[in-house]
């Protein structure tokens, strides 16, 4: 089990303190589970996230807003991973991430139709993000590249996961749920229930990857 310390700058990592903190090596068994499911610890992390509802792949070749809103992310971490450059400090960019649940509880059910599921995109930073330096870099992709519904709906954000069970699928994601299903008989096999949404972690980009080799690292919460 990945564990963590009592505090986030610890845990997650800031380079404004002793020698530049590795926060993508820190982070590393988050990001590269087995093929076998494992139980971690997700300590607090800042994100930059967008809410949105639909279904996620695309219709008659037009990006869907969620594609869209995973686009409108990379201006402002680009922006900020720059902006923290200027003032020494190294953050690198992390994986594309997205929550998917289908009820108000943040449940997830395969079986409703993907144009009634709910998402929030997303992407980790590094703890020396603060809400002043995420406004910032809002304003000046804002100057830059005008104003959009996208950048008006982005917002960043502080929260900790905590105790979740994950494993790494390869495959499309069109085929994820059978490795869904198994992460889900490892949970009830721990003695575990599931809470919180259906996380996932995109390791490849479908664009440039053969699907059969992309890498998604499928994450549940559980208590």
């Amino acid at each position: 089990m990945v564990t963590t310390t009592s505090t986030t700058r610890a845990a997650s990592g800031s380079a404004t303190l002793g020698a530049p903190f590795d926060l993508k090596k820190a982070l590393k068994p988050l990001y590269n589970p087995p093929r076998e499911p494992v139980l971690v610890d997700v300590p607090e992390l800042g994100y930059l996230v967008i809410d949105g509802r639909g279904a996620p792949e695309e219709a008659a070749n037009e990006p869907t807003d969620f594609q869209r809103c995973f686009g409108a992310l990379f201006p402002v971490v680009y922006t900020i991973k720059f902006r923290l450059k200027r003032d020494g400090l190294t953050m690198p960019i992390l994986p594309l991430e997205a929550l998917w649940w289908t009820t108000d509880e943040f449940s997830f059910d395969m079986n409703v139709p993907s144009r009634e599921w709910s998402w929030r995109v997303q992407i980790a930073v590094s703890d020396d993000v603060t809400p002043a330096v995420f406004e910032e870099a809002v304003a000046e992709v804002r100057r830059k590249k005008g104003d959009s519904d996208h950048l008006r709906r982005l917002r960043f954000e502080r929260w900790r996961e905590g105790r979740c069970a994950q494993v790494m699928h390869v495959g499309p994601y069109a085929e994820e749920k059978p490795t869904i299903e198994g992460l889900h008989a490892f949970i009830a096999a721990q003695g575990c229930r599931m809470r919180g949404a259906h996380h996932e972690i995109y390791m490849g980009d479908p664009r440039q990857s053969d699907p059969a080799k992309l890498k998604t690292v499928i994450r549940q919460p559980v208590e």
